[in-house]
C-alpha cells in the first residue's frame, strides 16, 4: 500500500479501477465524492502543447500559444546544466500558468541510429550526457510545482513498427547504454512520472514488464512516482497493472477498467496491485494540487522569447571556420540563400509540435544587424514536388546573388516531411536539389557559409569545400535571431556535438540491424553506439562527438586525477582562453581501462563542464567522475562492478581531440562469482576459496598429466591450454583426484556463505 491509503480505502473497486486510466485524451478521472479531482497531462518537451478549448476530441488540433524552446537536439548541444535548468524552469512556469499538472518530457532515449525519425526529441548518443541534462531539465520544471514525465522507458530507438517491435538487447548494452541515462535522471531528480514506451524489450512489452517497471525502476533505482503509459502503449491492461503500470492513457472508455474489475473479482488479480496503483495516482494528484495556483499569469512572452534566443544561440555548433570567414562584419555585402532563411524549420513534427508565441526568421534578423545590403534568393522550393524549370530559375537567381556579394550564407536542411515522429528516415542525405545549389554557389563564391536546419544528422559531402559550417539543428521560435547573433559574433558559438556526424550511412553502428524485421530489431552493435563504434573501428568521421569550434581559442594544462573519500574520481585541469574574445569551452573527461577483463570501448565520456572564460582568463576546472559511472554490468552476477586497475583519464575538447592525459588507480569491487561444474579451470583458480584447493589438487596429479606435454605446441604452457577447461570434466585428465565427488565438494566449499 501507499501513504495515500486513507484516500484509496473508502473507494469502491470500480472507482479505484477508474482512477488508473484516463478520462479523455489528456485528463485523469476525478472521483468527486472522494474529493479527488482530475488533472491534466500534456505534451512537451520543448514547449507546452495544450489543446485550445473546443478542439478535436483527440487533442491533436490547435494548441494555445507557448514558447517554443530549442528541441533536445539543439539544447543538448549546449552541454550546459545551468542553461537547461533555466529552460526547464521557464517550461514549468508556462505549464503552471495553464493549469497543467504534468509536462510530458524529457526524452532521454539514446540516438542509436541517425535514421530515427524522433532523434530531434532526444539529447545524445551518450547516456551520461542524456542523463545529466535530463536531470537538469526535470529539476527545473518541477521547481515550479508541476511534474515531468521521463520518456520513453525504455529502448525506444526507432519509429518503424514502434508499437510492436522488440528491441532485442544483451544485458550489458541494455544497462550501460540504454538504461543508464534513465537511471541518472531517476536517482538525481525523481521525476513525478515515468512514461513507459510502446515497444517490447527482449520480447516483453515495456508496459507489462515487471522486471523493467518494478524490479529495475523501483526496487533498484528507488523511483517514488507514477508510471504512465505512452498514449496507446498498453497491450494487456491487467498484466500491465501487475507489472507496475499505474496509469493508462488515454481513456479506453471504461473497457480496460472493467477488465481489471473482472480479474480481481475472479481471483486472477490481487486487489493489492490496484490499491497500490490507485494510491500512486492519488499521490500525483496531491502533488499537482499542492503546486496549483502558486504561479499565475500572464506569461512574460518577451522574457521567455529572450531565453529561447539565448538557448538557441548556445545550441548552434560551429563545425568549421577556415580562414576566419566568421564572424561576419556588419558592413559585409551578404547574399542570403535558401528557403529556410525565410521559412524556418525550427521544430520537429508530431506530438511535440508547439504553437509559438512568435517566430523569428533568419533573413529578417540578419537584415536587422547588417549595415550593408542583404540580398535574398530562396534557391530551392520546399514543396515535395517542384517543376524542373522552377528549380532551374531559383538556382540561377541564387547563383547571381552569390556572385554579386562578398559572402554567401546558404541555408540548407531537411524539410519537415523527411523527419517526424511516427516514421524513420530513409537516408541521411540532404535533398539533391540543395546539394546542387550549393555546388553552383561555390563555383562563383568561395566565401560561403552553410547554415544547417535538421533534426537528425545529415551527411556533409561538401565539408572540405565550404570554409564555414554552422550546424543549426532545430532552434525553436527564436532560432532566426540566434543564427544572426552567431553569424555576426554577437554570440560566440560554444555548442558541441552530442552525436557523431558520420561520413556515410553505411559507417553507422546500427546500419545492418536497423530497423529490424518481423517486429524484432537486434542491437548487434552491443556497447558500441555512436562514438564508441567509430573510435573502436578507427573509422573516419565527418565531425566527431564532442566537436565544436569557437571564435576564440582554448589551451589546456596538465590534468591530474585522484580518488576522493567518496570513491569518486576528481579530475583537475587548468583551461585558458588564449584568444581575443570571451567564450565558453565544453571540457570533457573520458576514461578507459587498458587490459580490462571485459570488452570496453576505446574511451567513454564520464564527465563534462561548460566553462565561461574572458579573453586571457585561466581557470582551474574540477570535474567529478562518479565511481558508479566507472562500473560495467557483470553478466556473471547480474550486477554493477567497478573493475580495479589503473584507469586512463583523457581530458578533451572532443572524443578525438585529447588535450591532456593522466591516470588514476581505482580500487575494484570485491566480487565472488558462484562456481559450478561448467566453471573454467581459470575461473576456479582465481576464486579465493576454490583456487588454493584446486591448485593443490592439480599439483598432486601433475605427473599424471605430464604426458600431455608431448602434444602441446612449442612455447605454449599446459596452464594456458587448460585455462578454459570446465572443472567438471577434469576427471578425464586428473582422475579421481578431480572426480565428480571431489569437484562437488570443492564447489560446495567455494559457494558456501562466508562469515
Amino acid at each position: 500500500m501507499t501513504e495515500h491509503d486513507d484516500a484509496v480505502s473508502p473507494l469502491t473497486l470500480t472507482e479505484k479501477a477508474a482512477l488508473t486510466s484516463g478520462a479523455d485524451f489528456w485528463h485523469t478521472k476525478p472521483i468527486e465524492r472522494a474529493g479527488i479531482p482530475g488533472i491534466m497531462l500534456t505534451d512537451g518537451p520543448h514547449g507546452l502543447r495544450k489543446q485550445a478549448e473546443g478542439g478535436d476530441h483527440l487533442g491533436l488540433g490547435n494548441s494555445v500559444p507557448a514558447t517554443c524552446f530549442p528541441p533536445a537536439v539543439g539544447l543538448g548541444s549546449s552541454w550546459d546544466v545551468e542553461l537547461v535548468g533555466r529552460v526547464g524552469e521557464a517550461l514549468g512556469v508556462e505549464t503552471a500558468i495553464e493549469n497543467v499538472g504534468v509536462l510530458l518530457g524529457p526524452g532521454v532515449n539514446i540516438k542509436r541510429s541517425p535514421l530515427c525519425g524522433r532523434n530531434f526529441e532526444y539529447l545524445s548518443e551518450d547516456p551520461i550526457v542524456a542523463g545529466v541534462l535530463g536531470a537538469a531539465y526535470v529539476r527545473g520544471v518541477q521547481s515550479k510545482g508541476v511534474g515531468t514525465s521521463l520518456k520513453h522507458f525504455a529502448a525506444n530507438n526507432q519509429e518503424t513498427d514502434r508499437m510492436r517491435a522488440s528491441s532485442d538487447i544483451d544485458p550489458r548494452p541494455l544497462r550501460e547504454i540504454y538504461l543508464r541515462g534513465f537511471q541518472r535522471v531517476v536517482e538525481d531528480a525523481q521525476p513525478w512520472t515515468v512514461m513507459c514506451s510502446y515497444n517490447r524489450i527482449n520480447g516483453v512489452y515495456a508496459s507489462e514488464d515487471p522486471w523493467l517497471l518494478t524490479q529495475v525502476l523501483r526496487d533498484e533505482w528507488g523511483f517514488e512516482g507514477l508510471v504512465v503509459s505512452d498514449w496507446g502503449a498498453v497491450n494487456e491492461r491487467v498484466a500491465a497493472l501487475a507489472a507496475g503500470l499505474d496509469l493508462e492513457m488515454p481513456s479506453s472508455d471504461g473497457r480496460t477498467d472493467a477488465e481489471i474489475v473482472a480479474a480481481i473479482e475472479s481471483g486472477a488479480l490481487s486487489e493489492d496491485y490496484l490499491d497500490i496503483a490507485a494510491g500512486r495516482v492519488v499521490g500525483l494528484v496531491r502533488k499537482v494540487q499542492a503546486g496549483a495556483g502558486t504561479i499565475t499569469g500572464p506569461l512574460d512572452v518577451e522574457a521567455h522569447h529572450a531565453l529561447a534566443r539565448e538557448a538557441a544561440g548556445r545550441s548552434i555548433v560551429l563545425l568549421r571556420n577556415e580562414g576566419g570567414v566568421l564572424p561576419l562584419a556588419t558592413d559585409t555585402a551578404v547574399a542570403v540563400i535558401g528557403a529556410f532563411a525565410e521559412t524556418p524549420r525550427y521544430q520537429g513534427a508530431g506530438s511535440s509540435l508547439i504553437n509559438p508565441t512568435r517566430l523569428d526568421t533568419a533573413l529578417e534578423e540578419i537584415r536587422a544587424v547588417a549595415t550593408a545590403e542583404v540580398v535574398y534568393a530562396p534557391g530551392f522550393g520546399l514543396a515535395a514536388e517542384v517543376a524542373e524549370d522552377e528549380t532551374a530559375r531559383l538556382r540561377a537567381e541564387a547563383v547571381q546573388a552569390a556572385s554579386d556579394a562578398e559572402v554567401a550564407v546558404v541555408f540548407l536542411g531537411l524539410p519537415a516531411r523527411l523527419e517526424s515522429e511516427g516514421y524513420d528516415r530513409d537516408d541521411i542525405d540532404l535533398p539533391a536539389e540543395q546539394l546542387a545549389l550549393l555546388d553552383a554557389v561555390l563555383r562563383v563564391q568561395p566565401n560561403t557559409v552553410v547554415v544547417l536546419s535538421n533534426g537528425g544528422v545529415v551527411a556533409l559531402p561538401f565539408a572540405d569545400r565550404v570554409p564555414a559550417i554552422l550546424e543549426g539543428w532545430l532552434l525553436g521560435q527564436a532560432g532566426g535571431g540566434a543564427t544572426a547573433d552567431v553569424l555576426y559574433g554577437r554570440v560566440n558559438p560554444s555548442a558541441k556535438l552530442t552525436e557523431t556526424i558520420p561520413v556515410r550511412l553505411s559507417d553507422t553502428p546500427a546500419y545492418l540491424d536497423f530497423p529490424g524485421e518481423f517486429s524484432h530489431v537486434r542491437y548487434g552493435e552491443g556497447l558500441f553506439v555512436g562514438y564508441r563504434w567509430y573510435d573502436a573501428r578507427g573509422l573516419e568521421v565527418a565531425f566527431p562527438f564532442g566537436h565544436g569550434l569557437s571564435y576564440t581559442s582554448f589551451a589546456y594544462g596538465e590534468a591530474s586525477a585522484s580518488v576522493a573519500a567518496s570513491g569518486d574520481v576528481e579530475v583537475r585541469v587548468t583551461v585558458s582562453n588564449t584568444g581575443a574574445a570571451a567564450g565558453r569551452e565544453i571540457v570533457q573527461v573520458y576514461t578507459s581501462l587498458p587490459g580490462s577483463a571485459v570488452q570496453r570501448p576505446v574511451r567513454e565520456l564520464k564527465a563534462f563542464a561548460s566553462v565561461e572564460l574572458q579573453a586571457g582568463e585561466s581557470r582551474d576546472v574540477v570535474l567529478t567522475v562518479r565511481r558508479a559511472d566507472l562500473a560495467y554490468w557483470d553478466i556473471r552476477i547480474d550486477g554493477w562492478v567497478v573493475e580495479g586497475g589503473t584507469y586512463t583519464v583523457d581530458v578533451a575538447a572532443s572524443s578525438r581531440d585529447i588535450r591532456s592525459t593522466t591516470s588514476v588507480e581505482v580500487a575494484g569491487d570485491a566480487i565472488v562469482v558462484p562456481l559450478d561444474r561448467n566453471s573454467s579451470l581459470g575461473e576456479v583458480i582465481a576464486h579465493p576459496i576454490a583456487g588454493p584447493i584446486v591448485q593443490q589438487a592439480l599439483a598432486s596429479v601433475a605427473e599424471s598429466m605430464g604426458g600431455l606435454s608431448d602434444i602441446m605446441p612449442e612455447g605454449v604452457s599446459m596452464e594456458k591450454m587448460m585455462y578454459s577447461f570446465p572443472i567438471g570434466r577434469l576427471s578425464m585428465l586428473a582422475g579421481e583426484a578431480m572426480g565428480p565427488e571431489a569437484v562437488d565438494q570443492l564447489l560446495a566449499a567455494a559457494n558456501a556463505p562466508q562469515s
